[in-house]
């Protein structure tokens, strides 16, 4: 058993950092990654070049003011709608890496979002033409369908149909939780998939079995034992197409413990010790750098990071709350005692008082 291990410096590619309070409370739990993608779900949301700007200059606003130098790379994503164009597209080619689809009303403040997939094919078009990736919250809507099935349906329904349309776009299906979306991207090309550290540790019984647990509430829904299953068999094999991005989303407390409750899990702080712990009991410590490190950035035709962070193992970690003026934010917890913490960070300061 080792009780180190280094890693080059991680990508997160998915991630809610929020505005306001909450951005400047949960920027500095994410300076363990060298990147992310930033979601582009706020209120109002991120739909064209100036509104990426100014959000793009906020969250540096807030990471300077968490940890002054800190190095943290923002990769900005636009929130299609029904009115995007292709022309939008041309406008923030250069300024985002990726263009982030949400069925309408499939998730957090998600209202504005495609009710027309079919007719965004112009965009899709222009998309793969100046090679901005396409991110995609891969749930269907319709209220008919079993909230445990939104992810098979929409492959079938959705996504299949579209890469027929357009088979040159680069695809991230993104916090993939179903061993149904893990088989289509294995049989897919020119896609990835995205998967995160809180469906690699619970499933539907850590949600409802002996009582609702709010904390535990994300969308997609998380799925049965089996599925957790191929997520872990994905995240620690050897296909690089499955790659990490935590999809960690604040909500304050009043927000998840309402009567109706919002969708997200905090992990950001914890994510790369949750992960270390999964995978050493996978048998796979060796295979973490390249599911955090190498391969999405592969998939997005980035280099791969300078600089390392090393895990130690030690004490278990508190997870405390954190505290914005909003309210407080609780911490995600996996079920298991928190043992690995990351040492050499950029953000280990401030890592001390977000736990």
């Amino acid at each position: 058993m080792t009780d180190t291990i280094t890693l080059r410096r991680p990508d997160d590619f998915h991630l809610h950092l929020r505005d306001g309070a909450i951005l400047e409370a949960v920027a500095r739990g994410s300076l363990d990654f060298a990147r992310a993608i930033i979601m582009p779900n706020l209120v109002p949301p991120v739909v064209d070049a100036a509104m990426v700007r100014s959000y793009r200059d906020r969250i540096m606003t807030a990471v300077e003011k968490s940890v002054p130098g800190a190095e943290f790379g923002p990769l900005m994503t636009l929130y299609l709608t029904d009115d995007t164009t292709p022309a939008t597209i041309d406008e923030v080619a250069g300024l985002c890496t990726a263009a982030k689809l949400y069925p309408a009303h499939a998730t957090t403040n998600s209202a504005s979002g495609v009710n027309d997939i079919d007719g965004l094919t112009p965009v899709l078009e222009r998309m793969a033409e100046r090679g901005i990736v396409l991110c995609i919250h891969g749930e269907v809507t319709d209220h008919e369908v079993d909230i445990f099935d939104r992810e098979a349906v929409f492959l079938e329904r959705v996504l299949a149909p579209m890469r027929e349309r357009v088979p040159e776009l680069k695809i991230v299906l993104e916090h993939v939780s179903t061993r149904t979306a893990i088989d289509f991207v294995k049989a897919a090309g020119n896609m990835g998939a995205t998967i995160t550290a809180h469906h690699l540790v619970i499933d539907r019984n850590d949600l409802l079995a002996g009582g609702i647990r709010p904390h535990n509430y994300c969308l997609p829904i998380v799925k049965r034992r089996e599925d957790r299953e191929a997520l872990v068999a994905a995240a620690t094999g050897d296909n690089p197409a499955f790659f990490f991005g935590s999809d960690s989303a604040p909500h304050t407390d009043p927000r998840k413990l309402g009567p109706c409750g919002a969708a997200g899990c905090f992990t950001a702080p914890l994510a790369l010790a949750i992960l270390a712990h999964l995978f050493e009991a996978a048998g796979a410590l060796d295979r973490l750098e390249e599911f955090v490190s190498l391969r999405g950035a592969a998939f997005y035709g980035l280099p791969p990071n300078p600089g390392t962070v090393t895990l130690t193992r030690g004490a278990p970690v508190p997870l405390d709350p954190i505290d914005t003026a909003d309210g407080p934010i609780t911490l995600f917890n996996p079920g298991f005692e928190v043992t690995w913490r990351v040492e050499n960070s950029p953000a280990l300061d401030v890592q001390e008082k977000v736990f």
